[in-house]
């Protein structure tokens, strides 16, 4: 354990509450003071604690080379003598050199809802191995995930139905079915949960992270977060500026409060229907592989065929228009969907179904995880900010979106609909930002192409966090760059991990190569990192 002193509640504490202060919302000053101080006791305590890491429990589902233990965290940081939840923690032990040694390196890989217990398996890739020399590798399940003080709002197997309908225009009936189910949905939340929902936010996830750096006995702060974890990562970095070591940021969420939340998810679904665009032209361009049309046009007309096919007759009883738009989605996170998207859809309109019913059916054995998921998602995100209470905005802002951008706007407006009718106190967003030199160099990661956090939000960032270093994938879409197929991206990730050096401010990387367009029979399974929204 090393210089646990040095973050105690005294020296700690001022540096803390100034930050903390200088963005807090209006009329939050107290409670802001409260948490605080809260924040800075819990990591105290959690440093005299100490993580006292052992055999994982068989539930976690790793193998005997990862170690796991937990640390407690206040529910509410206001009363940090109150009520603790416990956060899992696992890690691996750096491989390398003690001369070469460089401390922890924590990753969260976004959601709001996902777990990186995975993550200390990343040194088994070769895109890690270094980094994984020279760091303990940890990751953690954040509060509400996995077996984190646990969020559930509904019964997993309502939460995991189908076959189900994905109308891109839907009709005002159908609509308000949608109301009816966000608003039961929210009132599950609240049933379910008590005053306890209120504490799941990004605010209280920032302050947890900073709980975890002191119980693994870190001065500083070594973290990589993707997606929504730049988020939260970000917010850390404007409250806890000199608790930072090293940083990365990797597709980045834009943290302009007038776009937490709801306007976030409306740029979203432009920059969706251009990826989706970007899948049927690389479809197209193989016509011969895949038989789908020579153009983009004919792939679309392909895919709707197919998708009026499954609301006839679902394929094996459970793919249906729904879980159709659901498997190719993912096409626009990951251009390693694409190879088995397309092959799926052109074996299914052959009169193969079994490709897709493998790749889209719902999971009953995933059911318990994806409806926690989205619990921690939809809580998170509804206690995060202000949204729009009146049925009227949401229908018309996604109407107007959805003449634009069809492919993802109406699933994703019901995704988060519930929070129209969310239950409980709001948070306003706070204001993301550092002072020149109050930060050390932080690294950006942003493809110019990711559809789930448009490219604005990364040069945002930038601007935001001063010092701050972006590197772009040029001409790329795949959501989480850092430690995948592009050895540029991946050169900078570990000059600045490994060695502490960046660029002066931009550069800019070749994108990786697009898909080869195999058979599902011959694609070879990569081994990834998963990456969450």
């Amino acid at each position: 354990m090393r210089a646990v002193a040095k973050y105690g509640v005294l020296t700690g504490l001022g540096s803390l509450v100034i930050s903390t202060l200088a963005i807090a919302p209006a009329g939050g000053t107290t409670t802001a003071l409260a948490e605080s101080r809260g924040t800075a006791i819990a990591a105290a305590d959690a440093a005299a604690a100490g993580i006292p890491f052992g055999v994982c429990p068989k539930v976690e589902r790793l193998p005997a080379s990862v170690s796991c233990g937990t640390v407690k965290v206040p529910l509410d940081y206001a009363q940090p003598s109150g009520q603790q939840i416990t956060l899992t923690v696992s890690r691996v032990r750096a491989s390398g050199e003690p001369a070469d040694y460089q401390g922890a390196f924590v990753y969260n890989p976004g959601g709001p809802g996902a777990s990186s217990m995975y993550f200390p398996l990343a040194g088994q890739l070769s895109e890690w191995k270094r980094i994984a020399g020279a760091y303990d590798l940890v990751g953690y399940a954040p509060r509400g995930v996995g077996r984190s003080a646990p969020l559930s709002c509904q019964e997993p197997a309502d939460h995991l139905k189908g076959p189900t309908l994905a109308p891109t225009h839907p009709s005002p009936s159908y609509k308000q079915e949608r109301v009816a189910e966000a608003k039961a949905y929210a009132r599950g939340c609240a049933r379910k949960n008590g005053s306890a929902l209120q504490h799941y936010t990004s605010l209280n996830n920032a302050r947890d992270l900073d709980v975890l750096r002191a119980a693994l006995g870190e001065e500083k702060l070594t973290f990589m977060g993707a997606s929504y974890g730049t988020y939260f990562g970000a917010l850390y970095a404007t409250l806890f500026p000199s608790h930072v070591r090293r940083m990365v940021f990797d597709s980045a969420v834009n943290p302009a409060r007038n776009k937490i939340w709801y306007r976030n998810n409306l740029d979203q679904n432009v920059a969706f229907e251009r990826r989706w665009a970007d899948f049927r032209g690389w479809v197209a361009r193989h016509d011969r592989t895949y038989g789908l049309g020579a153009t983009p046009e004919a792939v679309a007309r392909s895919y709707e065929k197919a998708s009026a096919q499954l609301a006839l007759k679902p394929a094996g009883g459970k793919v249906g228009p729904g879980q159709l738009q659901g498997a190719f989605l993912g096409a626009g996170y990951y251009d390693d969907y694409w190879v088995p998207r397309a092959t799926a859809l052109s074996e299914y309109l052959r009169g193969n179904e079994k490709p897709l019913i493998a790749q889209a059916s719902p999971r009953p054995e995933t059911a318990v995880d994806a409806e926690n998921a989205t619990a921690v998602y939809l809580a998170v995100e509804c206690n995060d900010a202000p949204w729009p209470t009146d049925w009227a905005v949401w229908d018309r802002d996604n109407s107007e979106s959805a003449q634009r951008a069809p492919f993802e706007t109406w699933d994703n407006a019901f995704m988060n609909l519930p929070c129209a009718f969310w239950e409980g106190p709001r948070q306003q967003p706070l204001e993301v930002g550092t002072k020149r030199g109050a930060l050390p160099p932080v690294l950006i990661l942003a493809a110019e192409r990711d559809a789930a956090t448009p490219y604005e939000g990364a040069k945002e960032l930038a601007r935001r966090l001063r010092g701050a270093v972006l590197i772009t994938e040029e001409d790329a879409g795949t959501h989480g760059i850092g430690g995948g197929g592009n050895d540029c991206v991946n050169a900078y990730l570990e000059d600045y991990l490994l060695r502490g050096q960046t660029p002066v401010r931009r550069a800019s990387c070749a994108p990786h190569p697009e898909p080869d367009p195999v058979s599902l029979e011959r694609r070879a399974e990569q081994p990834r990192l998963p990456n969450a929204l």
